[in-house]
C-alpha cells in the first residue's frame, strides 16, 4: 500500500554507494561502480524483457544519484576493478522501496553476485509537482513546480587554432611522439596538443611552429596564404606500403604502427612513416623539417623588428609577393622589404633569438581602479604581506557549503578573530589539466571587482599552497536562490532587480557572466542578494569587438546561440571543430540566462526541458516556454522578450525594440535609484541564527565531511608552481590577526 502512494505521488530515489564487500576476496582498492536503469518491457505474443533508459552511469563512491521512479524500473548495479567486471546486482525499485518503513530514508544492503554486498543509503523525495501544487498554462498543458536537481556548468576544451588546426589539450593513453620535433609526449595528465580533424600531435611549446595547413580545415590563414606566396611549399610525398622489421612510431599521428607485416607507408625520399589512416592527412612538406624552418622564420620576424630603428644601408630589396593576397598592403610592404645591409646579420644569427617565455595573464594589465593597487609600497596590504604570509593553517575548517564542476566551497573561521568566511578550494593540476589556469585569474580579477558592487561577492584574500589555490570570501548565510525555490518560494522583481543591477556592472566593466543561474545568486542575512562564482566569465570584450566563442556554462541556461554549433554527438570532433567555425556571441548570452532565471523565480520550474542534454538543447533551439495563468501579463511580456531567439533583438540589448530593460512595464513599481544603493528592504530574510549558521545550505553539501584530498607526490612534482605567480591578494578592509 506504501509503495502504492509513493508511485501515485511521484518522485525521485536518491542512491548513495557507501562502500562494498566482497566476501571471498578483499576489496580492490580501486572499485568502480556503474548503474543501468531497465525498464521492461512486454511484447503480445512474447516474454517481457529488459530494455535499458538512457546512458550508462558512472558513479562515485559517497556521492548522490537520482532515479525517477515507476513500476517497472529495474536497476543493474555492476562493481568492476580496473575495467574488469566483478560482480553485478539487479534490484528492482520497488523492493528497494519496500525498505521505507519510518520516515523517507532507509539503508539497505544489496546482495551482489557471484559473492559480495554492497550497502547503500537510500532517500524519497518527493515529487513537489503534484496534483495540490499542479497549475494549468493559458493553452491547457500542465505546470509542474520543482526544480529537481543542481545542475554544474561545463566548459568544453580550449581551443588553439595554428594555420586551420584545432589544438585541444589531449590525454594520450598510449605512448606517442611528437610530428614536429620527433621528441617522446612525457607527462601525467594531458602531454599535448592532437589536432581534432587530422589528428596531428605535437607538444605544447611545439604547436606554434606547425607550418602546414590543416588538410581538413574549412578555411585559410592569413599566415597560411603568406606562407604559400613567399614559399609554395608545395611537395608531395611518394609513399608506398612498406613492412616495418621493428616497433616504428607514425610521424603525424605519434602512435605506434601495429601489426606484423605492411603495417603503414614510408616515404621513398623523406623517409616519412605513417599509418594508412593518416596517409590522406600528411602535409605536402616532403624533406621539410618544419621545425627548423619555423625557428628560421621566427628569427627573421624578429631581427626584421630591429634594423626599422637602427642606422645603415638604405638599399632595400623587394621580395615577390602575390598581388592577390589578402594581407594588409602596408604590412605586406614591411614583410617584404628588407635591408640588404643587415640580411647577412639576419641569416649569420643564432637559431636562439627565441627565448622561453612563461606566458603571463594578459588581464594583468586590465585597468581596475581598486585591483592591484594592494601591491603598492605605501598600501597597508603590502605591509601586511611582506610580514604576515596566508596560509591554510590560519583557518579552522567548519563545513562543506557546496560542490561545483571545478571546485569546492567550505565554511572557514579565522583564528583568533572568530571571523567566517567562504573558502573556495581548486586543485591546481585540475586546473593545468583542464588548461583553466587564465579562468582562475579571471575569477580572482572579477571577485576583487566585486569590491566596487553591492551586488557582486566579495574577496578578502587569495593565496595558495602546493596543491591548492583558495579564495576567501565573504560568507553569505542566506543560502542561494535554489535552495529556497526548492522549497516552493518565489522571488519577485525586486530581486530581479538586483540581478539586473549586477549584470549591468560587469556589462560596463567588459565582462560577460555566462554562468547566470539559482546557484550563483546568493542571499546575505538581509535578504540583498550576490553574483558569484566567476570562472566562466570572459573578460576585456571592449578589447575583443564584444564577442566571444567558447561553448561554456549550464546547459539549462545556454543561449540558443551557444547550443546551436553544438548539436552533433561527436564530442572530440563534431562539437569543438563547429565551435571554432561557429557563431560569435555577446553579452546577450547573459539575458538569455537572466530570462531562464527569472522564469524559475516566478513559475518554480525550467523553461526548457530534455532528459539528455541534446534533448535539452533541441529545447532551447525550437520550443516556446509554457507560461502558466498564474503569470501576470508583465511577466510573461518580459520573459518573452528575453527569450528572444535573434540576439541583437533580445531585451536588455540596444537593438531590442522594447526599449531599455530598466523601462519595462514589468519593473514599473521599482526604484532603481533606491535599488542600486540598497535602500529597500528586501521582501524575504532568510533565517539566520548565527554566523556560523547553514541551515540555509543543501543538507546533501554540509553532511558530508569537509576535507581536502592530498595529492599524489608524483602528481604534485608535476604541477608548474610558475603558472599561479602573482595569484596571491590581501585586502585592506580586515585587520590581519597578529
Amino acid at each position: 500500500m506504501v509503495i502504492k502512494l509513493m508511485l501515485n505521488q511521484g518522485g525521485v530515489l536518491r542512491v548513495k554507494l557507501a562502500r562494498a564487500e566482497l566476501l571471498d576476496t578483499e576489496c580492490p582498492a580501486e572499485l568502480s561502480c556503474a548503474m543501468n536503469v531497465k525498464k521492461r518491457i512486454k511484447e503480445e505474443g512474447k516474454r517481457s524483457k529488459l530494455v535499458q533508459d538512457g546512458e550508462t552511469h558512472y558513479l562515485e563512491w559517497n556521492k548522490c544519484f537520482d532515479v525517477a521512479v515507476c513500476s517497472d524500473c529495474v536497476l543493474q548495479i555492476l562493481l568492476a576493478e580496473s575495467g574488469r567486471p566483478i560482480a553485478d546486482a539487479l534490484v528492482r525499485l520497488e523492493d528497494l522501496m519496500d525498505k521505507f518503513h519510518n520516515g523517507n530514508t532507509a539503508t539497505v544492503w544489496i546482495h551482489l553476485h557471484p559473492t559480495g554486498k554492497l550497502l547503500v543509503q537510500l532517500k524519497w523525495i518527493v515529487d513537489q509537482s503534484s496534483t495540490s501544487s499542479s497549475e494549468r498554462s493559458g493553452d491547457g498543458k500542465l505546470m509542474t513546480f520543482g526544480i529537481e536537481r543542481r545542475r554544474g556548468a561545463i566548459r568544453h576544451n580550449k581551443v588553439h587554432e595554428i594555420r586551420g588546426h584545432p589544438f585541444v589539450a589531449t590525454f594520450f593513453r598510449q605512448p606517442t611522439f611528437c610530428s614536429i620535433c620527433s621528441f617522446f609526449l612525457w607527462g601525467l595528465n594531458k602531454q599535448g596538443y592532437q589536432c581534432l580533424v587530422c589528428r596531428c600531435a605535437v607538444h605544447k611549446r611545439c604547436h606554434s611552429k606547425v607550418l602546414s595547413q590543416c588538410p581538413g580545415s574549412a578555411w585559410i590563414t592569413k599566415e597560411t596564404k603568406y606562407l604559400k606566396e613567399r614559399f609554395k611549399i608545395d611537395i608531395p610525398h611518394r609513399f608506398r606500403v612498406y613492412s616495418f622489421k621493428s616497433p616504428t612510431f607514425c610521424d603525424h599521428c605519434g602512435s605506434l604502427l601495429y601489426g606484423l607485416v605492411k603495417q603503414g607507408l614510408k616515404c621513398e625520399t623523406c623517409g616519412l612513416n605513417v599509418h594508412h589512416r593518416c596517409v590522406t592527412l600528411v602535409p605536402n612538406l616532403c624533406g621539410v623539417n618544419q621545425r627548423q624552418l619555423a625557428d628560421a622564420l621566427a628569427d627573421i620576424r624578429l631581427s626584421s623588428t630591429d634594423f626599422g630603428t637602427t642606422s645603415g644601408s638604405t638599399e632595400h630589396i623587394c621580395c615577390t609577393v602575390s598581388n592577390n593576397s589578402s594581407l594588409n598592403p602596408e604590412k605586406k610592404a614591411s614583410l617584404a622589404m628588407c635591408k640588404v645591409g643587415e640580411m647577412s646579420n639576419i641569416f649569420s644569427s643564432t637559431p636562439n633569438i627565441l627565448k622561453k617565455v612563461k606566458p603571463f595573464f594578459r588581464a594583468q594589465t586590465y585597468n581596475l581602479e581598486q585591483s592591484d593597487n594592494w601591491q603598492d609600497g605605501n598600501s597597508l596590504c603590502a605591509a601586511v604581506y611582506k610580514s604576515k604570509k596566508i596560509t591554510l593553517n590560519h583557518f579552522n575548517i567548519l563545513k562543506l557549503l557546496g560542490k561545483g564542476s571545478f571546485g569546492k566551497v567550505m565554511l572557514v573561521e579565522l583564528k583568533a578573530k572568530g571571523q567566517y568566511y567562504a573558502m573556495k578550494c581548486l586543485k591546481k593540476d585540475v586546473i593545468l589539466n583542464g588548461e583553466d589556469i587564465e579562468c582562475t585569474f579571471i575569477e580572482r580579477r572579477v571577485l576583487i571587482l566585486g569590491q566596487q558592487s553591492p551586488f557582486l561577492t566579495k574577496v578578502f584574500w587569495c593565496f595558495q599552497s602546493p596543491e591548492y589555490v583558495f579564495f576567501v570570501m565573504e560568507y553569505l548565510a542566506g543560502g542561494d536562490l535554489m535552495h529556497h525555490i526548492q522549497r516552493m518560494k518565489k522571488f519577485d522583481e525586486f530581486y530581479a532587480a538586483e540581478i539586473q543591477c549586477g549584470l549591468e556592472f560587469l556589462h560596463s566593466r567588459g565582462i560577460i557572466y555566462r554562468d547566470l543561474k539559482l546557484d550563483n545568486v546568493l542571499l546575505d542575512v538581509e535578504g540583498h542578494i550576490h553574483l558569484t562564482d566567476f570562472g566562466m566569465c570572459k573578460t576585456e570584450m571592449n578589447r575583443e569587438n564584444g564577442l566571444a566563442s567558447t561553448f561554456c556554462g549550464t546547459p539549462d541556461y545556454i543561449a540558443p546561440e551557444v547550443v546551436e554549433n553544438c548539436r552533433k554527438a561527436d564530442y572530440h570532433f563534431e562539437i569543438l571543430f563547429q565551435i571554432i567555425k561557429g557563431k560569435l556571441y555577446s553579452e546577450a548570452v547573459d539575458y538569455w540566462s537572466f530570462g531562464v532565471l527569472l522564469y524559475e523565480m516566478l513559475v518554480g520550474q525550467s523553461p526548457f526541458h530534455g532528459e539528455r542534454e541534446d534533448e535539452l538543447f533541441e529545447s532551447i533551439l525550437n520550443e516556446q516556454p509554457v507560461f502558466p495563468k498564474t503569470l501576470s501579463r508583465e511577466a510573461a511580456r518580459c520573459l518573452h522578450a528575453l527569450f528572444d531567439r535573434n540576439p541583437s533583438t533580445r531585451l536588455g540589448m540596444p537593438g531590442c525594440p522594447h526599449g531599455p530593460i530598466r523601462s519595462i512595464t514589468f519593473f514599473r513599481s521599482i526604484d532603481w535609484k533606491k535599488i542600486q544603493q540598497r535602500q529597500v528592504v528586501p521582501p524575504f530574510k532568510p533565517s539566520v541564527k548565527s554566523a556560523a549558521d547553514v541551515s540555509n545550505f543543501d543538507d546533501d553539501f554540509t553532511s558530508e565531511q569537509s576535507t581536502l584530498t592530498p595529492l599524489d607526490s608524483q602528481l604534485l612534482e608535476s604541477i608548474d608552481q610558475e603558472q599561479f605567480m602573482n595569484f596571491t591578494y590581501i585586502t585592506s578592509e580586515v585587520d590581519w590577526p597578529q
